[in-house]
């Protein structure tokens, strides 16, 4: 799945268009290594994402194209911030 989508899906930001903005930019590694809006996000990646004065690490956990509000967090699981 491409990053800014499972940015989205996962609830991590609330538009795609402020997750491809933020991964444009630089601001997300997988693995330690900068990232694009379209890099290939898998389960087992680690994240890191720089917004504002916040960084978090998180881990991807499983993905998936749809899923309710209540359940978006069970995509990740935040290992810093």
């Amino acid at each position: 799945m491409r990053l800014d989508k499972f940015l989205k899906v996962s609830r991590i930001f609330k538009r795609r268009t402020v997750a491809k903005e933020v991964s444009k930019n630089g601001r997300v590694l997988i693995d330690g290594r900068v990232a694009k809006p379209g890099s290939d996000v898998n389960p087992g990646n680690v994240l890191k994402i720089s917004y504002g004065e916040k960084t978090i690490k998180v881990k991807v956990l499983r993905i998936a194209n749809h899923v309710r509000k209540e359940d978006a967090q069970n995509l990740y699981e935040i290992i810093e911030g």
